[in-house]
């Protein structure tokens, strides 16, 4: 059988916590940020969690589950 591949693009966008969880950044903080709140930007700082079927999908285009 041959060896399963990893998509670049998810790899690019994704990342796998050390406890297996799949991590996103928040959309809309590259640009534009001049008439955001501070409290707004400072949330761009912070990765967030894919659950559910969507981070199932991930997982299998990363090639991981």
């Amino acid at each position: 059988m041959p060896k399963q591949k990893t998509r670049k693009s998810v790899s690019r966008r994704f990342k796998i916590s050390a406890g297996g969880k799949v991590m996103r950044r928040v959309a809309f903080g590259r640009h534009l940020r001049r008439n955001k709140s501070a409290a707004h930007r400072r949330r761009f700082r912070k990765s967030k969690l894919v659950t559910g079927n969507t981070a199932r999908r991930v997982k299998r285009l990363l090639a991981i589950a």
